[in-house]
This record gives structure tokens, C-alpha cells and sequence, in this order.
């Protein structure tokens, strides 16, 4: 199964995500392909150094990062999308129509999953096919009164208090993700 990430400049929210979720997965990381990109990113550049301590406090391994601009077969060919923002998911459906069906905000996901119960992912024994559950009943979760909340605030330039807070919302956001691919696998 092949996992998205996608942010802005991809030097912070979508490397955290990317690296965090193969630290949750912990042993069963190598049944996935884990990625990201950024939808103004400059191929090559390093992981933003608060970003990168963020990583390694959560458990992953920012030393590999070299980010890459969002295309649209990147955009396509990926089992998930898990993107830090609302309009990050908009340009992924943009560049890939079809993706918009295995798109969501890492919160979003990991949200609708939470509220699920264990009798909606009866069946489910695949990645493949929780992805596809999730998007079938994403819509009968009720939406956060503040549509922002399904967001993570950019914290590139902002203060390690930001940093801290960023990845703890994408961390949390994430043991629940890993929890849930990891049941399934």
C-alpha cells in the first residue's frame, strides 16, 4: 500500500507525517510505501530543522528527507492521501480527480476512524479496503463545528512551542491511522 503525505513546501507537516507514521507502524512499516510531497516544493531541499528534531523526538528519521513537488502521478498513485491542510487535498483532487475518494486531512482521517464503529469496518481486511470504508462513511461522522479544525497549522518559521504542538496533533492524529492499518494487515 502506497501512503501520501502532502503539504506546502514539503520540509515540515508532510516529512513529520511520513516519518512518524513509519516509526507507529513500527514492525509492520514494510507492507507500506510511505511518502510525501508538497504542493510548492522545491525537489531536493532538507527537512526544516525544527521539523526534523520534532521527527526524531516522535520516533522517525528525518536524515533521508529531500523534498519533491506534487505531481499528478505522484497525486495518482497513491493507495492514501494524507494531506496537513483542506486545500492541500484540493490540489491533489485537482491534479487526480480519481484520488479524491482516497484523499483526506491526516485529522479528517484519523477522525472519521475514531468515530467509527467496530461493526462499520466489518469485512474490512485490507488496507485497500479500510481506505475505501472510510471514504464510503466519511460522510455520516459529523464535521468539526470549525471546518479549520480537520487542519494542521504550518509551523515552517514559527516558534519550537509551534513545532511541539504540530507534531503532537500529527502524532496523535497518526497512532490512530497506524492502529487502524496495522488491524488489517
Amino acid at each position: 500500500m502506497r501512503v501520501l503525505f502532502v503539504c506546502s513546501g514539503n520540509i515540515c507537516r508532510s516529512p513529520l507525517g511520513a516519518q512518524v507514521l513509519v516509526a507507529r507502524l513500527g514492525r509492520d512499516a514494510p507492507g507500506f510505501t510511505v511518502e510525501s510531497a508538497g504542493t510548492i516544493a522545491e525537489d531536493g531541499a532538507p527537512m526544516d530543522a525544527a521539523a526534523a528534531r520534532q521527527s526524531v523526538r516522535l520516533g522517525g528519521d528525518p536524515s533521508a528527507h529531500g523534498s519533491r513537488y506534487l505531481t499528478e502521478a505522484i497525486a495518482a498513485g497513491a493507495d492514501l492521501v494524507l494531506t496537513a491542510e483542506r486545500s492541500h487535498r484540493a490540489a491533489v483532487v485537482s491534479l487526480a480527480p480519481r484520488a479524491a475518494k482516497r484523499a483526506f486531512t491526516i485529522k479528517q482521517f484519523s477522525r472519521v476512524l475514531e468515530a467509527l464503529e467496530p461493526a462499520d469496518l466489518a469485512g474490512v481486511a485490507t488496507a485497500e479496503q479500510l481506505v475505501e470504508r472510510v471514504a464510503r462513511l466519511r460522510g455520516t461522522v459529523p464535521p468539526p463545528a470549525d471546518p479549520a479544525d480537520d487542519d494542521v497549522d504550518d509551523p515552517y518559521r514559527r516558534s519550537e512551542a509551534t513545532h511541539v504542538r504540530v507534531a503532537d496533533e500529527i502524532g496523535a492524529a497518526l497512532g490512530v491511522v497506524a492502529d487502524a492499518l496495522r488491524a488489517v494487515r
